[in-house]
């Protein structure tokens, strides 16, 4: 179990090391790798859902590519304000206020999904915690080429749309680089929760070297 504090990052409340020890106590993680098991340990403890433990699907190369991306600064473009929210210690762009309406025959996040994307055609990490229309649209853009994200966090929820969506992210080219889970669970938390489990890594990486 990776204790926040003991090493990978700032060190934190003692009510969160105590989560982190009930958490231990309750769910076994210990057949991941480090870097997985942070990101669904942080998953769990944002939700205190255990399902993550049983549905999260980590890609093989996500963990490295997301801690890639943010220890040079590359831009995380989120669905919603929820996520964004709920991200620490690393700035984000979320773009659904320049989609003030809805295009005809789309929804604002994927349309948001689509000026960023535009943005940022390259190197950007790309969290929805929301909106599975989203997820949709930059599956869509990756395949057409329009954009190559560096790492993906795909946790849309609902009962509409967000199941299948993680399940397109899955089967894309995508895959590998994609921290997501399979159902209809899923939200800001949990999004959130992947990206911040990242960034203690890369801060105390950061650390050490100082």
């Amino acid at each position: 179990m990776s204790i926040p504090g003991n090493g990978e990052g700032p060190a934190v409340h003692p009510i969160e090391v105590e989560s982190y020890r009930i958490l231990s106590s309750l769910v076994d993680l210990s057949a991941l790798r480090d870097a997985d098991r942070s990101i669904v340990e942080r998953m769990i403890h944002a939700t205190a859902d255990l399902s993550f433990a049983e549905s999260a699907r980590l890609g093989d190369h996500a963990a490295a590519a997301l801690q890639t991306a943010l220890a040079t600064d590359a831009p995380v473009i989120v669905d919603a304000a929820m996520v964004a929210a709920g991200i620490t210690r690393y700035p984000t762009e979320c773009w659904l206020p320049h989609v003030p309406v809805a295009p005809d025959g789309s929804t604002r996040s994927a349309a948001a999904f689509t000026l960023a994307a535009r943005e940022h055609p390259d190197g950007a990490v790309f969290v929805v915690g929301n909106a599975p229309t989203a997820l949709f649209e930059l599956i869509d853009m990756f395949e057409r080429g329009v954009v190559r994200p560096a790492a993906v966090v795909g946790l849309p929820v609902g009962f509409v749309g967000a199941a299948e969506s993680k399940a397109a992210l899955w089967q894309s080219g995508l895959a590998p680089i994609s921290i997501t889970n399979q159902g209809m669970r899923g939200g800001s938390s949990p999004a959130a929760g992947a990206v911040n489990a990242i960034v203690r890594r890369v801060q105390a990486a950061k650390q050490a070297l100082r």
